[in-house]
């Protein structure tokens, strides 16, 4: 009997994948444990192994589309077997999807098409348009139907290119400027007109979907307030360079910080601590998250237990995190269980910022870039090196005072970068 794949649940904040790529076509065998798909969450990309063996009868999903948890991706039975009952029964049971004929699937098995018995061969052509099936089904992809809602175009008369006729970007883009073709006015004698770029809509990856829902409910459900403070940077960056004399990978400022905050963390407990709803959790261990910039947002991997790691392991944990990260390739439980967050942006020259919570944590710090600036020493003006931290605090688990003797620790801390080990 036929066995139906369905979308996994592969993170606990999951709701919908999006396909990345299928490692299998319609008729290919299919062991069990060998990657099927690659789906794409709100955290990364991961590889789906299927759990039968069987050759692969029918994909319902296909490369850049989206679908909820417990959707239909595919049908793996025997071949030539008959699997059309069993999926349309699993279909009709998935919560919230439009039961999809089992005669219109996204992929199946086709015999091949009688060769031409005097036509000669021809060279390979664009695709020839396909007009809509009066009253059927049309199909689009989702940026096709994005633009065609944006400009107002009814599918219907729009004719696709795509495989089996399915509508697709530059299909709209033809119709937009077939459209405007007609209905400009014709121009005055000697008159040039002005060219007009093309908008792009970009449909929203399962990661930008998901910092847009945390970050909102962050920022609008927790009372923020910040607090900034300057710190002399001076004897970090003696001490940094004497460090890297005998160190065998070089240690980075946001090494110092991290292993800095870690330490202040210990000393205070209230500001390590998550808001739960019902309860404020003082969290024993110092997990400390590393915002990482990737093309589609930001990922949060954690350094654990921060606070009893070297420097050199901190470095070489956050190059190896932050590495994964790029290539989307972290697992669940590298992004999870942060008790505190740092946000560095010094290396792209921001001097001082804000940051948003990253929940459940109580408090997230901003490090801005380390700046010359004139300073008053021994009753003269020298050339100084200043860094800015703004810690970001959740009231309703922080208080102001709190806040600033952290920072004021921390600060204790940087400029004095033997007592980080003390």
């Amino acid at each position: 009997m036929a066995d139906i794949i369905r979308m996994p649940l592969l993170s606990d904040t999951m709701t919908e994948g999006t396909v990345v790529a299928w490692h299998k076509k319609v008729g290919d065998q299919v062991e069990a444990g060998e990657t099927l798909f690659e789906v794409e969450t709100d955290k990364a990309v991961m590889e789906q192994d299927s759990y039968y063996t069987g050759t692969l009868l029918y994909i319902g999903v296909k490369e850049g589309e989206s679908v909820p948890i417990d959707a239909v991706m595919a049908v793996i039975g025997e071949p030539g077997e008959d699997y059309k009952a069993i999926l349309e029964a699993a279909l009709a049971e998935t919560p919230g999807a439009a039961p999809q004929p089992a005669g219109e699937p996204a992929t199946e098995a086709a015999p091949a098409p009688s060769p031409p018995v005097s036509a000669p061969a021809a060279p390979s052509a664009a695709p020839t348009p396909v007009a809509a099936p009066s009253g059927g089904r049309i199909k689009a992809s989702p940026l096709a139907k994005s633009m065609a809602e944006k400009e107002g175009i009814d599918l219907a008369q729009v004719a696709g290119t795509g495989d089996d006729g399915r509508i697709v970007k530059k299909d709209i883009e033809a119709f937009l400027s077939t459209r405007t073709a007609v209905a400009a006015p014709k121009a005055a004698p000697m008159q040039v007109a002005a060219a007009t770029a093309m908008d792009e809509d970009i449909p929203l990856s399962q990661m930008r979907k998901t910092i847009a829902r945390r970050l909102s409910e962050s920022k609008f459900g927790a009372p923020h307030f910040y607090l900034t403070i300057s710190i002399d940077m001076a004897k970090a960056m003696e001490t940094r360079k004497r460090i890297n004399e005998i160190a065998p990978q070089k240690i980075s400022y946001n090494d110092l910080v991290i292993k800095s905050a870690a330490a202040a963390l210990r000393q205070h407990p209230a500001i390590n601590s998550s808001w739960l709803g019902d309860i404020i959790r003082k969290n024993g261990n110092i997990n400390i998250g590393v915002a990482v910039a990737v093309d589609e947002g930001l990922l949060v991997p954690v350094v654990r237990n921060a606070d009893a790691k070297t420097l050199s392991q901190i470095n070489g944990e956050v190059r190896e995190l932050a590495g994964k990260a790029k290539e989307r390739k972290l697992s669940g439980d590298e992004m999870q269980g942060n008790t505190f967050t740092i946000s560095n942006l010094g290396m792209f020259g921001i001097e001082e910022f804000t940051a948003i919570i990253n929940p459940p944590d109580a408090c997230i710090m901003a490090v801005g870039t380390i700046t010359e600036e004139p300073v008053v020493k021994d009753g003269e003006i020298a050339v100084g090196h200043r860094m800015k931290v703004t810690l970001s605090c959740d009231h309703r688990v922080v208080d102001g005072a709190t806040g600033a003797q952290f920072l004021q620790t921390f600060k204790s801390i940087m400029e004095d970068p033997i007592r980080m080990i003390v």
